[in-house]
């Protein structure tokens, strides 16, 4: 179930309780008079079903709520009600396969933004990529992989080019852009101190390295385990399933694939960087089709849904 906060003026709070009281989804309706400050207006407290969230949502938003008010989404992790499974009945579908997309778009507008810390973040995880490739520890690359916190940008450029959004597309490319140069400015930097006080050998090939190879020599299966992954970590991101995210960043040979190409670098491998930059640019090119692909699919099946629900209310 979806909690909703609706502070709108008198006049719109009460053409909101029409939406709210006509749909079998929505449940729990509590409307309060005149209480709300910065804004002034009304304060309506609802709860809906997962799977009928974002098409109220819709209806509410062209009220012009949120110019004129807010409206506030929170998940209710536990409702012990026979109204509630009753409205989950009505609703179709099942809660865990429904996508709340002003939910999505709010959490990857929040992972798209280049700051300190995201840049510090790539930074640090191709540290450990590096030196995962110079001693030959996978253990350490998997580190890496979920340190990185590139997925975000990944995410929100999918969206961006679902939803026709010039301005996330914009803060994504520039988070990947600048994000994936300075961390890998970063592990060629680190890996010349290494090798100038003597931490890491003077010669140094990643091909002799049979554990942490693969990540410099990209194949048909590079671009398979990411486009999977790219799927899954869609999924996971739009049903709010973390414990799936945390399966996707393990799985791509991004922030490897950087970390390799600094140190290969370092060392004048120019083979080696080449490679690493092709795995790089499979992986960040599958996930973001895969991505694309997985939100036109689930866009699809809203605009079903919300066409069917016009339809119901003009009948």
């Amino acid at each position: 179930m979806i909690h909703l906060r609706i502070v709108a003026p008198e006049e719109v709070a009460h053409q909101a309780l029409g939406v709210l009281e006509e749909s079998p989804a929505v449940l729990n309706i509590i409307h309060l008079h005149g209480v709300a400050r910065k804004p002034d207006g009304d304060v309506i407290l609802c709860d809906v079903a997962r799977e009928e969230a974002s098409v109220i949502l819709g209806d509410l938003k062209e009220l012009d709520i949120p110019r004129v008010g807010s409206i506030a989404v929170e998940h209710i992790e536990t409702s012990i009600s026979e109204r509630a499974d009753e409205a989950e009945e009505a609703a179709p579908g099942l809660p865990s396969d429904a996508v709340v997309w002003e939910e999505v778009e709010q959490r990857t507008s929040e992972n798209t933004e280049l700051s300190i810390g995201f840049v510090l973040f790539m930074v640090l995880a191709m540290q450990i990529g590096a030196v995962g490739i110079l001693l030959d520890q996978p253990i350490l690359i998997v580190g890496a992989m979920v340190v990185g916190p590139e997925f975000g940008p990944l995410a929100g450029l999918s969206v961006a080019l679902v939803e026709r959004r010039p301005d996330f597309a914009r803060r994504s490319l520039m988070a990947l852009g600048l994000g994936f140069p300075i961390g890998i400015v970063g592990s060629l930097v680190v890996t010349l101190f290494y090798k100038w006080t003597g931490l890491a050998p003077d010669d140094f090939s990643t091909a002799t390295h049979n554990l942490t190879g693969f990540i410099s020599n990209p194949d048909v299966f590079s671009f398979t385990v990411a486009f999977a992954a790219g799927i899954v970590g869609m999924l996971s991101l739009t049903n709010a399933k973390s414990g799936a995210l945390i399966g996707v960043l393990i799985s791509v040979t991004t922030i490897p694939a950087a970390s390799n190409i600094g140190v290969a670098a370092a060392y004048g491998d120019w083979g080696q960087a080449g490679g690493a930059a092709a795995q790089l640019g499979i992986n960040l090119t599958a996930i973001v089709l895969a991505g694309v692909l997985t939100l036109l699919v689930q866009r699809h099946a809203f605009h079903v849904r919300k066409r069917r629900h016009e339809r119901e209310r003009s009948a």
